[in-house]
């Protein structure tokens, strides 16, 4: 007989599949203000509606080999991508955390991340629906933690963190233009740390701001070693934050208290 750690990891995969194959929905439709309950899923090259034995998450592309059964058009690999990663993510929560309300929150970020991070890099855009969605799903879990008796608590330090978060690159945000005399920070980016720091707290948010920005001084460097300007390709810092905060989720705290043991 399974092991509830086995049985939850295995449920979570589930969900992770189910979830994932919604969240490509969000991330092809919320950048460009579609609905995402309608019209039915459908091939972008034909606009014939999928079927539903080919909509079943990952199987359904690798049988059909990534090609629409009716015209042939080649299906992006970022279905099943995005369906296997929240798979992993969301059985990576329950190995980290178990059984506990930690585990859904970690889970809704790692998930609102994922789909942060494709939708920047896909439009450079950071749909309000995540972001602030987002903000608020991090206080509402915090505030409904079962066997919390300082909910009221828990939901007021989300709230500071996030609006330190936010302050913090406002303020960057600002400097910058009044040197620069042009945006090169969004306001999206302010509000998907907010939304970061909300779940995870201040400290870890700025860890996920510093290997964002190391993230993206790499890929600087890689496209100036190509010979390309910034000017030329503009840098999703969305992703980077997104993505910074998938790993922080998982091992920020280990790298803060070895940090922080170099000052001891």
């Amino acid at each position: 007989m399974p092991s509830p750690i086995h049985a939850a990891m295995l449920l979570a995969v589930l969900a992770g599949l189910m979830l994932g194959s919604f969240l490509n929905v969000c991330i092809l439709r919320l950048p460009v203000g579609e609905s995402v309950s309608q019209p039915r899923s459908h091939c972008p090259a034909c606009q014939r509606r999928i079927r539903t034995r080919d909509n079943v998450p990952v199987l359904s592309w690798l049988w059909l080999r990534g090609r629409c059964r009716d015209c042939k058009a080649a299906i992006s690999v970022q279905y099943p991508l995005v369906e296997a990663a929240t798979a992993l993510l969301f059985a990576a929560c329950v190995l980290h955390t178990g059984l506990q309300w930690q585990t859904l929150l970690d889970a809704t970020l790692a998930y609102l991340a994922l789909g942060l991070a494709v939708m920047d890099a896909r439009t450079l855009l950071l749909p309000d629906e995540f972001t602030l969605g987002g903000l608020v799903l991090a206080f509402l879990l915090h505030g409904l933690q079962p066997g919390e008796t300082h909910r009221l608590g828990q939901m007021a330090h989300a709230a500071g963190a996030a609006a330190w978060a936010a302050l913090l690159l406002l303020c960057v945000r600002w400097l910058y233009q009044w040197l620069r005399k042009r945006e090169g920070l969004g306001l999206g980016d302010v509000k998907l740390l907010a939304m970061i720091a909300a779940f995870l707290g201040l400290p870890l948010a700025l860890l996920t701001l510093f290997l964002a920005i190391v993230g993206g001084a790499a890929w600087a460097l890689v496209q100036l070693a190509r010979g390309q300007s910034g000017a030329e390709h503009k840098m999703p810092l969305g992703s980077y934050l997104a993505g910074a905060a998938i790993v922080t989720l998982f091992v920020g705290e280990p790298i803060l208290r070895w940090y922080l043991g170099w000052f001891r």
